[in-house]
C-alpha cells in the first residue's frame, strides 16, 4: 500500500520504517530540511535502538523515502497519517495548531487532485483529545468536496522498545467512521498480528479516548506505588517486599510498579493534564489523574528532600555526579526527565553538576550547557560529595563499587531507581538513600 507519513519524529520514523519493512511504498514528509537530509542518508535524527539500520535497509530496498513536497506526499498516498507532535499548552492542553495546519495542507491537495479513484485514508496517528480526528474531518471538508475517509490510529510506543512493540502489539485500535476505512487499517496491520492479539475497530472518539486512558492508567500505577514507596519510609517498611507481597496477586500484577523518580518523557505527563484538561472542557473534575501527577511531580521534591538532608550546611560548593539524564534507558529522550529537576536544583542551590548518560548528553548539553559532560561512568563520580542514580541504564546496574567509593569524597549514594541491595551497599561501606527503604549507614561519618 502507498502510504505518507507527515512529520519524521518518533511516531511518524517508527511507524513508517515499519510500515516499509512490512513491503509498503512509505514517503516520510517534513519542513525540517536538516532533517530530510540527515533521514535521506538513512541517519535517524532520534536515539532508538534498531531504527538506523531499518531505515538503512528500506532505504536501499526503495520502499521508503523523504520529501519536503507535500504535493508529491499527498498525491502519492493511499493512507495519510498524521503523525506531527502535539505539545502542551501553558494550561495543559494540546496544541493543536500542526494537526490543524496538516488537516488544511491535505484538504488544498484533495481539491487540487480532484475527484476520481479510490478516496485517501486520513489517518489521525498523533496523540490528540477526544473530538480532534472530526475536527480534522470537518476542516478538510470545509475546504474540498473531494471525498476521503477519516479515521483514528492511536499509537502504543515504548521508547527504547518501540520497533518491538509496533511489529508486535498487543493490539492495535483503529477508530472508524467507514467500513472501507476499517479494511484499509486492518489490511496494514494483519501483517502485524499474525500471533493471535487483536486489531479492534471502533468508533473514532472510543479510539481516541483508548490512547488516554492506558497513558492514566500507566501513570496511576507509578504514582501509587511511589506514594506507597514514600509511606513505607515513615513507618519502617521496605518497598521492595511490599512491592512483591503485593504483586503475587495475579489482579494486581507487577509493571509499572516500581518505585523511583516518576514518570518522564513525552507521554505520561503531557497525557495525564490532557486528560485533566479535557475534563475541565466539558465541565468535569478529573480529580484521579489530577492527583496522579500531583503525586509524581512531588515526588522528585521527596528524594530531593532526602539527598539535600545528608548535606546539613547546604550544597552550596560541593559537587554531585549524575548517572543517567534520559528520563528512561533505552533513549535519548529527556523531555520532563527527573534527572533535569534535581540536576536545576542542585545548580540553584549553587553545587557543581557532573553528569554522565550512555546517548542523551548532547541533548543535555542543548538544555542545560552549565552541567558538565563526563566521558564516562567512572570519570563522572571522581572527586564528586555524592552520586545521585537517576536512569536505571545497564552498565548502572553491576559496577565496580570499590572504584566508585574510592572515587568519591564521600560514599554517599542516591539511587533514585533502587538498583542495588541495600545489605551490598552497607557492606561496602557507602551510606545509601533509595526510594521507600530505610537509609543505610554504611560509610564513615
Amino acid at each position: 500500500m502507498k502510504l505518507t507519513m507527515v512529520g519524521t519524529g518518533y511516531v511518524g520514523l517508527v511507524t513508517g520504517a515499519c510500515f516499509a519493512a512490512m513491503g509498503n511504498d512509505v514517503v516520510c514528509l517534513d519542513v525540517d530540511q536538516r532533517k530530510i537530509d540527515m533521514l535521506r542518508r538513512g541517519e535517524s535524527p532520534i536515539y532508538e535502538p534498531g531504527l538506523s539500520e531499518m531505515l538503512k535497509a528500506n532505504i536501499a530496498a526503495g520502499r521508503i523515502r523523504f520529501t519536503l513536497d507535500k504535493a508529491e506526499a499527498y498525491r502519492h498516498a493511499e493512507a495519510i497519517f498524521i503523525c506531527v507532535g502535539t505539545p502542551s499548552d501553558e494550561d495543559g492542553s494540546a496544541d493543536l495548531q500542526y494537526v490543524l495546519a496538516v488537516a488544511k495542507d491535505i484538504a488544498d491537495e484533495l481539491e487540487r487532485i480532484g475527484p476520481g479513484g479510490k478516496p485517501k485514508t486520513v489517518v489521525v496517528k498523533s496523540t490528540v483529545p477526544v473530538g480532534t480526528s472530526h475536527k480534522v474531518r470537518d476542516l478538510i471538508r470545509s475546504r474540498t468536496k473531494v471525498p476521503f475517509h477519516i479515521a483514528d490510529n492511536p499509537e502504543f510506543l515504548k521508547e527504547g522498545d518501540a520497533i518491538i512493540d509496533f511489529n508486535k502489539p498487543d493490539r492495535v485500535v483503529c477508530g472508524v467512521e467507514s467500513e472501507a476505512a476499517g479494511d484499509v487499517m486492518r489490511e496494514l496491520y494483519e501483517p502485524f498480528v499474525r500471533q493471535g492479539h487483536p486489531i479492534l475497530v471502533m468508533d473514532v472518539r472510543s479510539a481516541e479516548m483508548v490512547k488516554y486512558a492506558s497513558n492514566a492508567m500507566l501513570a496511576c500505577k507509578i504514582s501509587f506505588i511511589n506514594e506507597m514507596a514514600n509511606l513505607c519510609e515513615k513507618y519502617g517498611a521496605d518497598v521492595n517486599s511490599v512491592r512483591a507481597g503485593m504483586c503475587a496477586d495475579r489482579r494486581i500484577g507487577d509493571q509499572f510498579l516500581y518505585p523511583g523518580l516518576g514518570y518522564g518523557g513525552s507521554c505520561f505527563p503531557k497525557d495525564t493534564l490532557a486528560v485533566v484538561g479535557m475534563g475541565k472542557a466539558v465541565g468535569f473534575d478529573a480529580k484521579l489523574n489530577a492527583a496522579v501527577h500531583e503525586v509524581n511531580q512531588d515526588q522528585r521534591g521527596h528524594f530531593w528532600n532526602k539527598l539535600t538532608a545528608e548535606f546539613p550546611k547546604g550544597l552550596k560548593g560541593a559537587t554531585l555526579a549524575f548517572w543517567g539524564v534520559a528520563f528512561k534507558p533505552r533513549t535519548d529522550d529527556i523531555r520532563e526527565a527527573p534527572s533535569m529537576t534535581l540536576m536545576k536544583r542542585a545548580l540553584d542551590a549553587g553545587a557543581k553538576v557532573r553528569a554522565f548518560d550512555p546517548v542523551a548528553l548532547e541533548n543535555l548539553a542543548k538544555e542545560m550547557p552549565q552541567v558538565e559532560r563526563a566521558a564516562d561512568m567512572y570519570a563522572c563520580v571522581q572527586g564528586a560529595d555524592a552520586l545521585v542514580i537517576c536512569t536505571e541504564w545497564r552498565e548502572f546496574r553491576s559496577p565496580d563499587l570499590d572504584r566508585v567509593k574510592a572515587s568519591l569524597t564521600r560514599p554517599l549514594i542516591a539511587d533514585g531507581r533502587n538498583l542495588y541491595r541495600c545489605e551490598t551497599m552497607q557492606e561496602h561501606g557507602f551510606d545509601y538513600a533509595s526510594v521507600g527503604r530505610a537509609t543505610v549507614r554504611g560509610g564513615a561519618r
